[in-house]
């Protein structure tokens, strides 16, 4: 091994650099909720689309990306900026693959356990789900909390999956599989969509704006980058503030576009004549 090459593998406070493929736990999980999928999903009433099979599978995926590959493994080697792209990936794209993926007749079974749908409807109400989430997000991104979360692996852990967790609860008004935890209605999607910039930039713009480093860790130890410390904090921050507002300015615009062909599916035929009198008079 080169001489210097060895500090670059000691992650300050945690066994070691997450190298591509080195987090077996990760791999455990993934393989756990496809187990737990097909066991879900093998009633023909539950059975998925193509399309849903796709998204699960791009959910799992994207977890492997982002907590077990070259993402998870530039963030290890203190680059902030990768820990901002990984924190966004498992808030805003697998939580909606994962709802996208799950068949109705998946979900309702276990709707009917015993205080299940109570708990379900109030933590998935628009409001809870977005303020649950802007209170994780930041939280997370305390000097305090992301200090302690970035030289511990247990927290690290927990952290990770409460962004997860509240990442697929804020993201279930849009992507709800199920009518009996309803989506809302497409302009009410757009709102909370547009909302959600909010919390985002009130992460990122202190993150992006401060003039001095926020998280020490980043400034310890070797960087095998070529960015210092407060510019990758200051990148970092653009990700979250500039990469994620674009991308919930994509997904609007989706709806928009969705709300406009539902919408001109639905007109009513005033004026026109009916298909079969148009055929008659063809003839």
């Amino acid at each position: 091994m080169p001489d210097g090459a060895a500090p670059l593998l000691a992650f300050h406070g945690a066994p070691g650099v997450a190298l591509p493929g080195e987090h077996p736990s990760v791999l455990v999980g993934v393989v756990a909720l496809a187990v737990i999928y097909r066991a879900a999903t093998h009633r023909p009433v539950a059975r998925p689309t193509p399309a849903e099979r796709l998204a699960f599978a791009g959910a799992l995926a994207t977890i492997l990306l982002a907590l077990d590959g070259p993402v998870d493994a530039a963030a290890d080697t203190r680059l902030f900026t990768a820990h901002m792209i990984q924190h966004l990936l498992l808030t805003l794209v697998v939580p909606p693959l994962l709802l996208l993926g799950l068949p109705a007749g998946a979900v309702r079974p276990v709707l009917r356990l015993p205080g299940v749908a109570r708990v379900a409807r109030a933590l998935v109400h628009p409001v809870v789900a977005f303020a649950l989430y802007g209170a994780v997000l930041v939280a997370v991104h305390l000097p305090v909390v992301f200090e302690a979360m970035v030289r511990d692996r247990t927290v690290h852990v927990v952290l990770h999956l409460a962004l997860l967790a509240s990442g697929t609860i804020l993201w279930w008004p849009i992507a709800s599989p199920v009518p009996e935890l309803p989506r809302l209605p497409y302009p009410g999607q757009m709102l909370y969509l547009f909302l959600l910039l909010t919390p985002m930039a009130a992460v990122a713009a202190p993150i992006t704006l401060a003039p001095g480093v926020l998280y020490p860790w980043y400034a310890e130890g070797p960087r095998p980058w070529p960015i210092d410390v407060h510019a990758d904090q200051v990148l970092g921050g653009l990700v979250m503030w500039v990469g994620a507002g674009f991308y919930l300015l994509c997904v609007l615009s989706a709806v928009f576009f969705r709300w406009a062909r539902h919408e001109d599916r639905d007109e009513p035929a005033i004026g026109r004549p009916p298909l079969a009198v148009v055929g008659r008079k063809a003839g």
